[in-house]
C-alpha cells in the first residue's frame, strides 16, 4: 500500500507533464487557422504530385529513393504523404500534426531527463524552455519543417531507451536503441551525432565513466606514504577509466555505422542539380564561430527572429570574427574549471556537437544560401537549457536562495519567454506578414524581397511586386527565380528581348529542372513574339526535353 508521500511523489510527474502539454498546446493554438506559406511548403505539399497521392507503394519507393531538394528524408515524406491522405490539403490538419509532435517531444524531454537525474523540478524547466522558446517556433509553425519536430521524437525515444539499457545491457535493447536511431536519421540527418551525445550522456548524468583524483592529508611521513598510496590507487583507477571509456567507444561502433550511412546518403544527395552557393572554407569557418555566438545571443535574448537570414558572405570583420571566439573560448575555459559540475560538460558540448551538422562547414539544401536558422537549433539549445536551469538551480542553493524564490524567477523568466513567442508565433499567420516581418529585422535579404514581390503580384499589385524583385536583384543579381520572375513581367509588356535577358540569366544560374523548363519555354514565346522561328524552336525543343528526358 502507498503512503500519502508515495502517492505524492507519483502525482507530481504527471503533474509537471500535464501543465507542460496545457502551456504548449495555449502557446501554438492560433496555428490552427493558419494557411500554407510560399516557402518550401509548396515543393513540401501543396505542389508535390507524389505527396498528395497520400501512403502508396509509388509514394514509399520514391520517397527512400528521391534525392529532391538534395536532401534523403524518406520518413520525413511518408509523414507528409500520410497528412495529406488524412487531411488533403487542409492547412489546420498539417499543422496540428507538427504541433502534436512538439507537444510529445516537450513531454519526452521532460521523461528523459526525470528517468535519467532524478530531479523533477529541474528536468520540468528545461523542457518548459524548449517548449516555449521562440527560438523554436519557426519548427513548429512551419509545416515544411516536419522533419525537426519528427527527428527530435525519435532521437529522444532513442535516448530514454538507452538508459534502459544501460540498466541492464542487452542485445535486445541495444537494437531498440539503434532501431529509434536509425528512424530518426531517415527523418533528418542532423541528428547524425546521436553516438556522440551518447558519451556525454554516459559522463553525465549516466555516470558510467570518470576520471577523478582525490587528496591526501596528515603528517609529512604519512603524507609520504599515504601519496605513494594514493598514487598507485589513482593510476590502477585511471587504467580502469581508460578501460571502461574505451568499451563505451566500443559500445558505439554499430550506432556510428548508421551515422556513417546516413552521411553517405546526404553527400550522395548533394550531388543532386540543384541551386547551390559554396563559399570558401575560411569565409564557412569564419561564419561558423560567429553563427555560434549569434546562437548563445538568441538564446538568452531572442529578438529580430526571422524566417531567412541571409549568408554574410565576406562582409564578416576581423573584430566580429575574434569577439565571437572569444566568447566561445571564454565558455570552454569556464566548462573546464567547474568540469566538477558535470552537466556544464555535457549541455556545452551538446550544444556545440550537435549544431555542428547545420553550422554551415559542409552546405546541405539552402545553408549555401544562409549563415544560421532558428530551426537549426530546435536539438542543440537542449544542451544550453541544461546549463542553464541545472547551473542556477546549483547556484542557488549555494547561495541558500529560497526555492519559492528560484519558482517565482523561473516562472517570471518563462513568462515572458512566452509573450514573445506568442508574437513570433503572430508573424507566421500568412506570407505577406511573415516576409514584411523578416526585411524588417534581416539586411539586404534577397529571399525575402522575391517572396514577398510574388505576393504582391498574386494580389494584383504588380509595380509593387516587381519592386521588390528588382531589389533581390541588385542584392544578389545571379538569383534565378527573381530574374525568372522579371522575365515573365517583361514579356506580359511585350518587352520580349528583355524577356530573354532575363530568361538567360535565370538558366545560366539555375540547375532547378522545374525553372529551367518554365524559362525555356517562356524563352521560346519570346522569340516566337519576336518572329525568331528558329530559336524558338530550340527554346521549345530544350524545355521538352527537360520534361521528358530521352
Amino acid at each position: 500500500m502507498y503512503s500519502s508521500s508515495e502517492s505524492l511523489g507519483v502525482r507530481r510527474p504527471f503533474v509537471l507533464g500535464l501543465a507542460l502539454v496545457i502551456a504548449t498546446l495555449a502557446l501554438y493554438y492560433p496555428v490552427h487557422g493558419y494557411p500554407f506559406i510560399n516557402y518550401d511548403d509548396g515543393i513540401y505539399v501543396t505542389d508535390n504530385v507524389h505527396i498528395q497521392d497520400g501512403i502508396n507503394w509509388d509514394t514509399v519507393r520514391w520517397a527512400f529513393t528521391t534525392f529532391y531538394l538534395g536532401t534523403w528524408n524518406p520518413l520525413t515524406w511518408l509523414s507528409h504523404a500520410l497528412d495529406c491522405q488524412l487531411f488533403q490539403l487542409n492547412p489546420a490538419g498539417h499543422h496540428e500534426v507538427n504541433l502534436l509532435l512538439h507537444v510529445i517531444n516537450v513531454v519526452l524531454l521532460f521523461w528523459v531527463l526525470l528517468r535519467a537525474t532524478g530531479c523533477p523540478g529541474r528536468s520540468f524547466v528545461v523542457a518548459a524552455l524548449f517548449a516555449l522558446h521562440p527560438i523554436n517556433v519557426e519548427s513548429v509553425v512551419w509545416i515544411a519543417e516536419r522533419k525537426n519536430t519528427l527527428s527530435l521524437l525519435f532521437f529522444l525515444l532513442a535516448l530514454g531507451a538507452y538508459r534502459w539499457y544501460t540498466r541492464q545491457p542487452r542485445i535486445g535493447r541495444y537494437v531498440a536503441v539503434a532501431l529509434l536511431y536509425a528512424l530518426g536519421l531517415l527523418a533528418k540527418s542532423q541528428v547524425i551525432t546521436f553516438p556522440f551525445v551518447l558519451l556525454l550522456w554516459d559522463y553525465w548524468p549516466l555516470q558510467r565513466f570518470a576520471f577523478r583524483r582525490q587528496g591526501v592529508s596528515g603528517s609529512s611521513a604519512e603524507m609520504q606514504l599515504a601519496k605513494s598510496e594514493q598514487q598507485s590507487f589513482d593510476e590502477g583507477r585511471k587504467a580502469k577509466s581508460e578501460e571502461r571509456f574505451l568499451w563505451l567507444l566500443l559500445e558505439k561502433l554499430p550506432l556510428l555505422v548508421l551515422s556513417a550511412g546516413s552521411a553517405f546518403m546526404t553527400l550522395e544527395s548533394q550531388r543532386a542539380p540543384g541551386d547551390k552557393i559554396l563559399y570558401p572554407l575560411s569565409i564557412r569557418l569564419e561564419t561558423a564561430i560567429v553563427s555560434y555566438a549569434q546562437y548563445l545571443r538568441d538564446a538568452v535574448w531572442p529578438s529580430c527572429l526571422a524566417v531567412f537570414y541571409p549568408h554574410p558572405g565576406n562582409s564578416l570583420t576581423a573584430f566580429q570574427v575574434c569577439a565571437a571566439l572569444l566568447l566561445l573560448l571564454a565558455i570552454t575555459a569556464l566548462v573546464i574549471d567547474r568540469w566538477r559540475q558535470r552537466y556544464l560538460v555535457t549541455g556545452w558540448l551538446w550544444f556545440l556537437g550537435t549544431m555542428v551538422p547545420m553550422i554551415g562547414l559542409e552546405a546541405v539544401g539552402y545553408q549555401g544560401m544562409q549563415g544560421m536558422a532558428d530551426r537549426y537549433a530546435y536539438l542543440p539549445f537542449i544542451g544550453l537549457f541544461i546549463m542553464i536551469c541545472w547551473g542556477l538551480s546549483d547556484w542557488a542553493e549555494h547561495r541558500r536562495i529560497s526555492v519559492v524564490w528560484l519558482a517565482g524567477l523561473s516562472f517570471v523568466g518563462l513568462s515572458i519567454l512566452t509573450v514573445v513567442a506568442h508574437r513570433q508565433i503572430g508573424y507566421w499567420s500568412d506570407s505577406a506578414t511573415l516576409w514584411s516581418h523578416t526585411l524588417q529585422v534581416t539586411n539586404r535579404n534577397w529571399l525575402a524581397e522575391n517572396n514577398l514581390g510574388k505576393i504582391l503580384m498574386s494580389q494584383g499589385r504588380v509595380e509593387e511586386g516587381v519592386s521588390h524583385f528588382l531589389k533581390a536583384t541588385e542584392i544578389y543579381p545571379d538569383d534565378p527565380v527573381s530574374n525568372m520572375n522579371l522575365g515573365i513581367y517583361e514579356l506580359q509588356r511585350g518587352n520580349s528581348t528583355e524577356a530573354i535577358e532575363r530568361f538567360k540569366k535565370a538558366l545560366i544560374s539555375s540547375h532547378d529542372a522545374n525553372l529551367r523548363f518554365a524559362a525555356f519555354n517562356d524563352m521560346g514565346r519570346a522569340y516566337s513574339v519576336l518572329g525568331d522561328t528558329a530559336r524558338a524552336q530550340e527554346c521549345f525543343a530544350a524545355a521538352e526535353d527537360l520534361r521528358h528526358p530521352r
